[in-house]
């Protein structure tokens, strides 16, 4: 089983526990709709201020009493059954201002949906009003200035198709139906980040509405503090609705593809791998990945992509070749696109999921040995472990110059399973999950907050952002005070 593969089904979350209003939610008792509000309080919604809200949007306003409810609802990873109150699918900035005005006065709980990915669940919540902006997908690139800006809703896939035609691109993740904005408010590890950076680190420029409804253009010249939160803090701070990005000139030929290894050398291929991450050159990005097969059979993978000049290609890799004896080696000349999987607009995945994951200084030993263990005991072919390569420019940014404040760590580590919906008995995969992070959590320093499960711990949030939270905290007082933007990796504001 492929690493994409897997990505395509969820990397982390747990079906939600159902909340007893759920049932009434889409009753309308004279006019009135039930709703939950920001300190989780049942509220009821007057007929005439929804028809208020409707009215003055550009958008839709979706409720759960219309034909389209239960599609706009759905969230990537379908573990998650939320069921909103309302649902406003804005088509531009003034939709977004009309959705907080509202939600602030009525003080419900409130969700932000962008492109959707939505692997934690929290893109969708019960009983409150997702702003939803993924109908705002427009993607404009200036290849001579090399900078693209996009709107909040669009892909990854969308991004790379537009940049890649100019021969530019800029670094983002590598499942191609990921939204743009989650993405880069967590930080953004991809293919070719090890050379450029960070998704957001490239990113240059914002606009967001804030929690009391004001637009702000952010920049280094304008917002400048927002510009550095914004730069993995996360949704914390307010809806963006555009962003302005570098773009870097690019080969759209590159070199990589998948390597995969008997199990049985599980060992001895991850300590060969150690070493070739730590000498790795910036352009080298390598990816593991093993887990187990339908029948059974064990698997290791690594996925692999050098964006450096084609004709080092086969010097770069031969390290990994000689690290065990490949099964099948599928390394090739190829389009970063196919790479990328640029075209690979999968929508919803049919898989539930849920997982752990945190930031790793070296593949030591121990690691190595606890990965192993675990995967040998994985009670399904939908369980998986996986260490995403980090380094090279990314390390070479102060942790105090972005938001994204780890900046040492060599590798995140993802332990995950996925299951067939709709779920049956899950309880093994999800104490499997929980029992290997146990024994890897305490070799981590941090995490990479677009893994942070909806059940995480707020310590994990503060490891997250380290020595940069009391910054983080003094901006979220600023600029929401009440944490209505809360379903994140919270951030809350300081006393």
């Amino acid at each position: 089983m492929k690493r994409r593969s897997f990505c395509t089904a969820g990397l982390a979350a747990l079906a939600a526990t159902s909340l007893p209003y759920r049932r009434v939610l889409g009753a309308v008792a004279g006019g009135e709709i039930p709703a939950m509000g920001l300190d989780g309080r049942q509220l009821t919604l007057k007929s005439a201020d929804v028809e208020d809200l409707r009215a003055g949007l550009r958008g839709e306003l979706i409720t759960a009493d219309q034909p389209g409810y239960d599609a706009a609802r759905r969230l990537w990873n379908p573990a998650f059954d939320r069921k909103p109150a309302l649902i406003v699918r804005c088509v531009g900035a003034a939709d977004v201002r009309r959705a907080l005005s509202f939600t602030a006065a009525h003080g419900l709980l409130t969700a932000v949906r962008g492109g959707g990915h939505s692997v934690s669940g929290q893109s969708g919540c019960d009983g409150g009003l997702v702003i939803d902006v993924s109908p705002m997908r427009a993607v404009t690139v200036d290849p001579i200035a090399r900078v693209a800006r996009v709107e909040a809703g669009a892909l990854l896939g969308q991004l790379d198709r537009e940049s890649l035609a100019f021969g530019l691109a800029t670094p983002v993740g590598t499942v191609a139906d990921t939204g743009v904005a989650g993405l880069t408010l967590g930080g953004g590890v991809g293919r070719i980040g090890r050379r450029f950076g960070l998704t957001c680190d490239n990113l240059t420029g914002a606009e967001l509405v804030t929690a009391d409804g004001k637009w702000l253009r952010v920049s280094a010249a304008e917002n400048p503090d927002l510009l550095w939160a914004l730069r993995g803090g996360g949704g914390n701070f307010g809806v963006v609705t555009s962003f302005k990005f570098r773009l870097h000139e690019v080969t759209p030929i590159m070199y990589g593809g998948e390597i995969t290894y008997a199990f049985a050398d599980a060992r001895q291929l991850l300590r060969g791998l150690a070493d070739v991450s730590a000498a790795a050159p910036d352009e080298l990005y390598v990816d593991m990945a093993m887990g187990t097969a339908p029948q059974g059979a064990r698997w290791l993978g690594l996925t692999v992509c050098y964006c450096g000049p084609r004709a080092d290609a086969e010097r770069v890799v031969a390290p990994l070749r000689k690290i065990g004896k490949p099964l099948k080696d599928e390394l090739a000349v190829a389009p970063y696109a196919t790479l990328q999987g640029s075209a690979d607009l999968r929508g919803i995945s049919p898989l539930g999921a849920y997982g752990k994951g945190g930031l790793v200084y070296g593949i030591t030993p121990t690691l190595i040995d606890t990965m192993v263990e675990f995967t040998e005991s994985s009670p399904s072919d939908g369980a998986m472990m996986w260490m995403q390569h980090q380094g090279g420019a990314i390390s070479r940014v102060a942790p105090k110059g972005t938001a994204y404040f780890n900046r040492g760590a060599s590798h995140n580590v993802g332990v995950f399973a996925s299951w067939k919906m709709p779920p049956g008995d899950t309880e093994r995969e999800i104490d499997w999950v929980r029992r290997a992070w146990a024994k890897i959590e305490p070799q981590t320093r941090g995490q990479y907050v677009n893994l942070a499960a909806s059940d995480d711990r707020e310590a994990r949030v503060h490891a997250a952002y380290g020595d940069n939270y009391p910054r983080l905290a003094a901006l979220k007082k600023r600029y929401d005070p009440a944490n209505l933007f809360r379903l994140n990796a919270n951030i809350k504001p300081a006393a």
